[in-house]
Protein backbone atom coordinates (compact mmCIF):
# COMPACT_ATOMS: atom_id res chain seq x y z
CA UNK A 1 0.00 0.00 0.00
CA UNK A 2 2.67 2.59 1.14
CA UNK A 3 4.41 2.06 -2.06
CA UNK A 4 1.99 2.11 -4.38
CA UNK A 5 2.00 5.86 -5.41
CA UNK A 6 6.39 4.90 -6.20
CA UNK A 7 4.79 2.20 -8.16
CA UNK A 8 2.13 4.62 -10.09
CA UNK A 9 5.28 7.18 -10.95
CA UNK A 10 6.79 3.88 -12.16
CA UNK A 11 4.08 3.58 -15.07
CA UNK A 12 4.02 7.14 -15.69
CA UNK A 13 8.08 7.88 -16.01
CA UNK A 14 8.89 4.50 -17.66
CA UNK A 15 7.28 5.55 -21.05
CA UNK A 16 8.16 8.88 -20.43
CA UNK A 17 4.08 10.27 -20.27
CA UNK A 18 3.96 13.45 -21.27
CA UNK A 19 0.17 14.13 -20.18
CA UNK A 20 -1.41 11.84 -17.60
CA UNK A 21 -5.25 11.49 -17.81
CA UNK A 22 -6.65 11.73 -14.17
CA UNK A 23 -9.20 12.41 -11.75
CA UNK A 24 -8.27 15.49 -9.56
CA UNK A 25 -8.04 12.83 -6.48
CA UNK A 26 -5.14 11.63 -8.46
CA UNK A 27 -3.34 14.98 -8.37
CA UNK A 28 -0.97 14.54 -5.45
CA UNK A 29 0.55 11.05 -7.14
CA UNK A 30 1.00 12.77 -10.40
CA UNK A 31 3.29 15.69 -7.95
CA UNK A 32 4.93 13.17 -6.32
CA UNK A 33 5.88 11.82 -10.04
CA UNK A 34 6.78 15.20 -11.16
CA UNK A 35 9.17 15.36 -8.21
CA UNK A 36 10.99 12.26 -8.60
CA UNK A 37 11.44 13.06 -12.70
CA UNK A 38 12.77 16.85 -11.55
CA UNK A 39 15.40 15.19 -8.82
CA UNK A 40 16.26 12.22 -11.16
CA UNK A 41 17.19 14.86 -13.71
CA UNK A 42 18.99 16.94 -11.39
CA UNK A 43 21.07 14.41 -10.08
CA UNK A 44 22.00 12.39 -13.29
CA UNK A 45 20.76 14.45 -16.47
CA UNK A 46 17.78 15.02 -18.47
CA UNK A 47 15.87 11.53 -18.61
CA UNK A 48 12.49 12.12 -17.83
CA UNK A 49 9.86 14.91 -18.90
CA UNK A 50 8.36 15.86 -16.56
CA UNK A 51 4.84 14.97 -16.68
CA UNK A 52 1.52 17.17 -16.40
CA UNK A 53 -2.16 16.04 -15.19
CA UNK A 54 -4.75 16.05 -17.93
CA UNK A 55 -8.22 16.69 -15.90
CA UNK A 56 -11.11 16.32 -18.21
CA UNK A 57 -14.42 18.46 -18.06
CA UNK A 58 -15.72 16.63 -15.31
CA UNK A 59 -13.09 15.90 -13.01
CA UNK A 60 -14.81 13.66 -10.47
CA UNK A 61 -18.24 12.35 -10.40
CA UNK A 62 -20.47 12.04 -7.85
CA UNK A 63 -22.05 8.53 -7.24
CA UNK A 64 -25.57 7.88 -7.43
CA UNK A 65 -26.34 8.20 -3.84
CA UNK A 66 -24.11 11.04 -3.41
CA UNK A 67 -21.93 9.87 -0.57
CA UNK A 68 -18.39 10.84 -2.79
CA UNK A 69 -17.32 9.60 -6.18
CA UNK A 70 -18.37 6.76 -7.81
CA UNK A 71 -17.10 3.98 -6.36
CA UNK A 72 -17.91 0.37 -7.96
CA UNK A 73 -17.13 -1.32 -4.04
CA UNK A 74 -19.83 1.35 -2.36
CA UNK A 75 -21.98 0.06 -5.51
CA UNK A 76 -23.14 3.35 -6.48
CA UNK A 77 -22.14 3.25 -10.33
CA UNK A 78 -23.48 3.19 -13.76
CA UNK A 79 -21.29 0.55 -15.51
CA UNK A 80 -20.23 1.26 -19.13
CA UNK A 81 -21.90 -2.45 -19.76
CA UNK A 82 -24.72 -1.52 -18.24
CA UNK A 83 -28.08 -2.88 -19.80
CA UNK A 84 -30.54 -0.03 -20.57
CA UNK A 85 -32.99 -1.39 -18.39
CA UNK A 86 -30.63 -1.50 -15.52
CA UNK A 87 -29.01 1.75 -16.65
CA UNK A 88 -32.69 3.76 -16.07
CA UNK A 89 -33.43 1.73 -12.77
CA UNK A 90 -29.78 2.91 -11.38
CA UNK A 91 -30.73 6.32 -12.94
CA UNK A 92 -34.59 6.31 -11.30
CA UNK A 93 -33.31 5.44 -8.04
CA UNK A 94 -30.87 8.28 -7.70
CA UNK A 95 -30.45 10.89 -4.65
CA UNK A 96 -31.84 14.12 -5.29
CA UNK A 97 -32.94 17.13 -3.26
CA UNK A 98 -33.97 15.32 0.06
CA UNK A 99 -36.08 18.81 1.14
CA UNK A 100 -38.34 18.38 -1.51
CA UNK A 101 -40.67 16.03 -0.32
CA UNK A 102 -43.46 16.96 -3.65
CA UNK A 103 -43.08 17.75 -7.13
CA UNK A 104 -44.66 21.10 -6.75
CA UNK A 105 -41.72 21.93 -4.45
CA UNK A 106 -39.19 24.30 -5.40
CA UNK A 107 -35.84 22.34 -5.94
CA UNK A 108 -32.12 22.65 -5.64
CA UNK A 109 -29.99 22.11 -7.88
CA UNK A 110 -26.74 22.70 -7.29
CA UNK A 111 -25.31 19.65 -5.32
CA UNK A 112 -28.04 17.51 -7.03
CA UNK A 113 -26.48 14.33 -8.47
CA UNK A 114 -29.16 13.99 -11.58
CA UNK A 115 -28.24 17.23 -12.22
CA UNK A 116 -24.79 17.21 -12.26
CA UNK A 117 -25.30 14.04 -14.34
CA UNK A 118 -27.29 16.24 -16.90
CA UNK A 119 -24.27 18.62 -16.87
CA UNK A 120 -21.81 15.77 -17.66
CA UNK A 121 -23.90 13.62 -20.22
CA UNK A 122 -26.85 15.54 -21.51
CA UNK A 123 -25.98 17.33 -25.12
CA UNK A 124 -29.28 19.13 -24.79
CA UNK A 125 -28.09 21.96 -22.98
CA UNK A 126 -31.58 23.46 -24.06
CA UNK A 127 -33.45 20.76 -22.04
CA UNK A 128 -30.85 20.96 -19.17
CA UNK A 129 -31.59 24.24 -18.70
CA UNK A 130 -35.08 23.93 -18.88
CA UNK A 131 -35.48 21.10 -16.47
CA UNK A 132 -33.22 23.67 -14.10
CA UNK A 133 -35.42 26.77 -14.36
CA UNK A 134 -38.63 24.13 -13.45
CA UNK A 135 -37.17 22.42 -10.80
CA UNK A 136 -36.34 25.64 -8.68
CA UNK A 137 -39.60 26.82 -9.58
CA UNK A 138 -41.46 23.41 -8.36
CA UNK A 139 -43.18 22.98 -12.27
CA UNK A 140 -41.27 19.33 -12.68
CA UNK A 141 -41.29 16.60 -10.45
CA UNK A 142 -37.76 14.46 -9.81
CA UNK A 143 -39.50 11.42 -12.17
CA UNK A 144 -39.45 12.95 -15.25
CA UNK A 145 -36.07 15.20 -14.86
CA UNK A 146 -34.59 11.30 -14.04
CA UNK A 147 -36.52 10.27 -17.10
CA UNK A 148 -34.67 12.56 -19.48
CA UNK A 149 -31.07 11.79 -17.35
CA UNK A 150 -31.81 8.13 -18.50
CA UNK A 151 -32.28 8.58 -22.11
CA UNK A 152 -29.34 10.81 -22.34
CA UNK A 153 -27.25 8.18 -20.94
CA UNK A 154 -28.14 5.65 -22.75
CA UNK A 155 -27.78 7.61 -26.43
CA UNK A 156 -24.55 7.81 -24.73
CA UNK A 157 -23.80 4.42 -23.56
CA UNK A 158 -25.55 2.72 -26.73
CA UNK A 159 -22.76 2.56 -28.99
CA UNK A 160 -20.08 1.76 -26.15
CA UNK A 161 -21.93 -1.44 -25.75
CA UNK A 162 -22.72 -2.55 -29.48
CA UNK A 163 -18.53 -2.24 -29.64
CA UNK A 164 -18.39 -4.50 -26.29
CA UNK A 165 -20.83 -7.26 -27.65
CA UNK A 166 -18.81 -6.98 -30.81
CA UNK A 167 -15.55 -7.46 -29.08
CA UNK A 168 -17.18 -9.98 -26.99
CA UNK A 169 -17.57 -12.22 -29.73
CA UNK A 170 -13.89 -11.35 -31.05
CA UNK A 171 -11.83 -11.62 -28.17
CA UNK A 172 -8.75 -12.61 -30.49
CA UNK A 173 -8.89 -9.48 -31.78
CA UNK A 174 -8.64 -8.14 -28.03
CA UNK A 175 -5.86 -10.26 -27.07
CA UNK A 176 -3.85 -9.42 -30.13
CA UNK A 177 -4.08 -5.23 -29.35
CA UNK A 178 -2.99 -6.30 -25.60
CA UNK A 179 -0.03 -8.52 -26.84
CA UNK A 180 0.66 -6.04 -29.15
CA UNK A 181 0.48 -2.84 -26.68
CA UNK A 182 2.88 -5.06 -23.59
CA UNK A 183 5.26 -5.36 -26.17
CA UNK A 184 5.24 -2.32 -27.55
CA UNK A 185 5.09 -1.64 -23.65
CA UNK A 186 7.87 -3.26 -22.62
CA UNK A 187 10.17 -1.97 -25.73
CA UNK A 188 9.70 1.68 -24.02
CA UNK A 189 10.49 0.80 -20.55
CA UNK A 190 13.47 -1.50 -21.61
CA UNK A 191 14.37 1.50 -23.66
CA UNK A 192 14.06 3.99 -20.60
CA UNK A 193 15.83 1.70 -18.16
CA UNK A 194 19.03 1.40 -20.51
CA UNK A 195 19.21 5.45 -20.22
CA UNK A 196 18.44 5.48 -16.37
CA UNK A 197 21.23 2.94 -15.81
CA UNK A 198 23.41 4.59 -18.39
CA UNK A 199 22.90 7.81 -16.38
CA UNK A 200 23.50 6.48 -12.90
CA UNK A 201 26.78 4.98 -14.46
CA UNK A 202 25.34 1.14 -13.99
CA UNK A 203 25.26 0.27 -17.22
CA UNK A 204 28.29 -1.49 -16.97
CA UNK A 205 26.71 -3.77 -14.42
CA UNK A 206 23.73 -4.96 -16.59
CA UNK A 207 25.71 -6.24 -19.68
Amino acid sequence: FYNYPISQAADILLPKAHLVPVGDDQLPHIELTREIARDFNRMFGEVFPVPEALIGRVPRLVGLDNSGKMSKSLGNTIELKDPAEIVTRKVMGMYTDPTRLRATDPGHVEGNPVFIYHDAFNPDKDEVEDLKERYVQGKVGDVEVKRKLAAALNTLLEPIRDRRAYYEQHMGEVRDVLYQGTQRAKRLAEQTMSQVREAMGLARYFK
